[in-house]
This record gives structure tokens, sequence and C-alpha cells, in this order.
């Protein structure tokens, strides 16, 4: 977008002038097609709970070019204190979650992700370094994104499936690009509660999208940023609540409703954080019919049902 050259301010785009067929078409490049809520999960299980974690650690720092050594340790501290808390929680749970990992954390990290795999996580697709894909030119969106799935595959000895685009930024190419790495599912999108088929250009496109939402991230109410404006404004209990009551929604929906949580190392990894991981956790195990799974599993399942290819 062009910026006015008085004030450094990007220039009003008059889209009340544009024909239909642009604004149809903007619209129409990814949209949410059929729905895929099943009729029930495997085992008949009345919900499916999709716990995952976006693996930033140090690329939070890196992906804006900076080389503070304070910053950087705050990522640190997602792989060095975070993860062995998370994976600890897990196991005595007893389930099985998805890891979006950026290839650089993969590089840096490479036996927290063999432990990710060797323990029945998933390990998925976050990007190369954080970037900001939807600025980038679409040939190097592309060899990012392929380059990242051969770094996972590499380092684990498992192809990933699935992708989370970093900070949920979805570019006009990145369905593409997906679709031509044969991924079965996404996870950036929004349009729904449930699972969907991503439509492109007004055509099915065989991918499952699992749509995330910043209501069900730990980051808008627990991140620190001291020279912006993130500032942790709600307490461990306001957070429970909030998470409690998208699951209540969902479980008292009916059967074959699909719960995704989305949460970080650094963030959700420190005592006070973890502890509404884990009460969350007891209190969801509370109700009949609960499937943990990873968002791959939850994929081939609605894919499945929906007897897609």
């Amino acid at each position: 977008m062009s910026k006015d050259s008085k004030t450094g301010l990007p220039e009003q785009v008059e889209s009340w002038r544009w024909p239909e067929q642009k604004w149809r078409g903007i619209v129409d490049k990814v949209r949410a097609g059929r729905s895929l809520r099943p009729a029930s999960w495997p085992g008949g299980a009345h919900t499916a709970v999709a716990l995952s974690f976006d693996s930033d650690h140090e690329t939070q720092v890196l992906r804006w070019g900076h080389e503070s050594p304070g910053r950087l340790s705050a990522g640190q501290y997602g792989a060095r204190a975070g993860m062995p808390r998370i994976r600890d929680l897990l196991r005595r749970y007893d389930i099985k979650a998805s890891f979006f990992v950026p290839a650089v954390i993969a590089l840096l990290h490479p036996d927290e992700q063999r432990a990710n795999v060797a323990e029945g996580h998933e390990v998925a697709i976050h990007s190369w370094i954080h970037e900001l894909n939807s600025q980038l030119p679409p040939e190097h969106e592309r060899d990012l994104q392929m380059r990242a799935a051969d770094t996972l595959e590499a380092i684990t000895g498992v192809r990933p499936v699935g992708i989370r685009t970093p900070s949920w930024d979805f570019s006009p190419h990145t369905l593409a690009i997906t679709r031509e790495m044969g991924l079965i599912y996404d996870s950036s999108l929004m349009a729904d509660d449930d699972p969907y088929e991503l439509m492109e250009d007004g055509k099915p496109t065989n991918v499952v999208e699992l749509p995330v939402e910043w209501i069900r991230d730990d980051a808008p109410y627990l991140a620190m940023d001291r020279f912006g404006a993130a500032r942790p404004y709600m307490p461990p209990s306001g957070v429970i609540e909030v998470f409690k009551r998208e699951f209540h929604g969902v479980y008292q929906s009916g059967p074959g409703g699909l719960f995704l949580l989305t949460m970080h190392p650094h963030i959700i990894g420190h005592w006070s954080r973890i502890q509404i991981l884990e009460a969350l956790i007891q209190h969801i195990r509370g109700h009949a019919g609960i499937w943990f799974a990873t968002h791959a599993d939850v994929a081939r399942h609605v894919r499945a049902q929906a007897k897609m290819k």
C-alpha cells in the first residue's frame, strides 16, 4: 500500500469506487466452504479437544531483525523452561498435542522437536523465521514454506501434514502453496467454530481448515511488550474463565464440536500460567465423551467422514 508523501500514513483506498468484479474477487480468493463437522469423533466421542502450541521462542525477536540478548532470552525461556513443563503436563494427563514450529527454532532446538515426536505429539509448519509472509513476494513465501517443511522432516524424521502461518498472516498465495505441497490442513483462519473445507476462487480445495481465534489464544491476555502497547491485563482466573466459557459453548452445541486452543511456551510455560492449562484440562476431563487429539488426527477424521480425497 502506498503512503502519503506528507504524512507518511497509508493513502486512503477508495474501495467504494471498486467495481463488483474487484471486491468479489478479493472476497472469493480464500473462502470457507462446506462444514466438515462430523456426527461424532472416534469411539463415539462427543467433543474433540485440540491443544496447540506455537513454539516461536527466539523468532519472536529474530523476525523483526532485532538482536537484543534480553529479548532473545525471553524467547529462550519457552524452550528452556516452558517446553519441559508443557510436556510434563501433557504426559501426566496422557494428552497428545500439536506443536507449530518455525524452521529456525527447529534448527536451534532440534532435540526439543525430536522429543515432541517421540512422545506422540505432532510437529507442524509455522514458517521459516516467523516472517510476515503476506508481505513477501509469492516466490519467496513458497520457498520459505517448502524449506520449512523439509527442515522439520530432516530433524524429526516425520513429514509435516499441516501448517499454521506466523501470526495467522495469510497471503493471497498461501493456500495455493499449501495445496501444491499436498498438506491436508491449515490452522490460521477464523470463518467458523467447526472445521470446514477451504475454497479458492470459488472451488473446493480438499484442504481442511481447523479454525483459530484470538479469544482462544493465550497471547492477547498474557503477552508483554515493554516497548509497545501489549501489557498483561488479565489474571489467570480471568483467562481460565474465558477458556471455560468457550469450551462450554462447543460442548453444549452438540456432538461433533471442536475446541481448539492456541498457546505459546514462552507465555503459558510460566508457573502462574501453566496452572491455567492444567485447571482447564481438569475441567474438560470432567465432561463425558472427550477426545484429546492432534490437529493432524482431527483433520484426518473429518476428511474420512466427508470422504475427501
